[in-house]
């Protein structure tokens, strides 16, 4: 595992620091885990960015077509 350094303005640090205590977890792990979940939504988004002409082609207008269509 790396380190990585960041630089955080005083009030997200406190808010970090509560949400870690309220948690019950060390602010590493919240931190990794919120990192973790961006990078996940932007891949998605990247993703579906690539896809949606496709989709759109195919009549998959909404996420209700989608739906629809699996279910």
């Amino acid at each position: 595992m790396n380190t990585l350094t960041i630089r955080l303005p005083d009030e997200l640090k406190v808010d970090l620091q509560k949400l870690s205590q309220e948690q019950n977890k060390p602010v590493s792990d919240v931190v990794r885990e919120s990192i973790r979940r961006y990078v996940a939504v932007e891949k998605f988004r990247a993703i579906r960015k690539k896809v949606l002409p496709f989709a759109e082609a195919q009549g998959f207008l909404t996420d209700e077509d989608v739906f629809k269509a699996i279910s």
